[in-house]
């Protein structure tokens, strides 16, 4: 499978990008943590605007898991399954970041545009 192939396992069908969970879990597993820890930290890191339930979070640790960009770890508990981003996870995570910074900066630019507009449609009148 090659990066294209394992970068569409992720992406919501409609746009090019990482979905919202894909991105949080992979945000949450640059620390090796289990399940539950999961859930709680992208609650923690997103001011509970974001939860992940147990269904979509172990259906995504398994695709990023095939997509090679979560590894789970060996650990001598067997009821605790502890997963952590591989370096392939952390740069895909790291052009999210950045693609994601781009839009922000793209949606602040938009308001820029409209204020300067209205001020000047203002002085015109």
């Amino acid at each position: 499978m090659d990066i294209v192939e394992e970068i569409q396992l992720l992406k919501n069908k409609d746009m090019d990008q990482l979905t919202d969970p894909a991105y949080y879990i992979l945000l949450s597993v640059l620390e090796a943590r289990h399940g539950y820890a999961i859930m709680q930290y992208v609650e923690e890191i997103s001011d509970g605007e974001f939860t992940v339930g147990p269904a979509t979070l172990y259906t995504l640790v398994k695709k990023l898991e095939k997509a090679n960009l979560v590894a789970l770890l060996e650990s001598g508990d067997d009821r605790r399954k502890t997963y952590k981003a591989t370096e392939k996870g952390e740069s895909i995570l790291r052009s999210e970041i950045e693609r994601r910074s781009r839009i922000v900066e793209h949606g602040k630019h938009a308001f820029q545009l409209l204020k300067e507009k209205e001020k000047s449609e203002k002085k015109e009148r």
